[in-house]
């Protein structure tokens, strides 16, 4: 699958390359920016080594990361992906979302996520969107929950984080059967 471009009046979402990562460079280095992530990507290398990784997945047909520009601000942001794709089930993810300080509560993430759910339903036709988060990621969890992510359950202790701790998961989803509602009440004007 080849990642799309997705755009309305505030967002643009492009594909990830080798070529436009470098302008998250100094967004990547904010400190504890992905802090209930299991990846790194403070440093120049380590933000290189997490994009090889999404676009081997992407090569794959696993994933279609994004870079994402602010239409508004005129700068990159940051940048969010589909992955664990799986188009016999027809489910998806949306995560590996991570934006710099200065874009968030400003109603980027929620131009983003109109976007690549509307993608997903109504352009791939999958049936179901899922979200992973750090159970202590409260600000993450609230926002999933915001645009009518259900919490379906908790998988204890599963995740390595870098620094050794064990982070249990939030596991959310949408469902195609909820999407119209969704987007005609949380959406309203998107």
């Amino acid at each position: 699958m080849k990642t799309p471009i997705l755009e309305n009046n505030r967002v643009k979402l492009l594909p990830l390359s080798l070529e436009n990562y470098t302008h998250l460079i100094d967004i990547a280095k904010q400190d504890k920016l992905v802090q209930y992530s299991p990846s790194k990507i403070d440093t120049p290398k380590d933000l290189e080594i997490y994009v090889k990784t999404a676009l081997e997945r992407a090569e794959a047909n696993k994933a279609m990361p994004f870079i994402i520009f602010d239409k508004e601000k005129q700068t990159y942001a940051g940048c969010t992906r589909f992955g664990h794709i799986n188009s016999y089930n027809k489910v998806l993810y949306i995560g590996w979302t991570w934006i710099g300080r200065e874009f968030q509560s400003t109603g980027l993430n929620m131009n983003m996520k109109f976007l690549m759910l509307q993608y997903a339903f109504e352009t791939l036709k999958f049936d179901k969107v899922g979200f992973t988060i750090d159970e202590r990621n409260i600000r993450s969890r609230k926002a999933v929950e915001k645009i009518g992510g259900t919490l379906e359950g908790i998988l204890r202790n599963d995740v390595l984080m870098p620094d050794g701790f064990k982070r249990s998961t939030c596991c959310y989803s949408i469902l195609t059967e909820e999407w119209d509602t969704i987007k005609t009440t949380i959406f309203k004007g998107f």
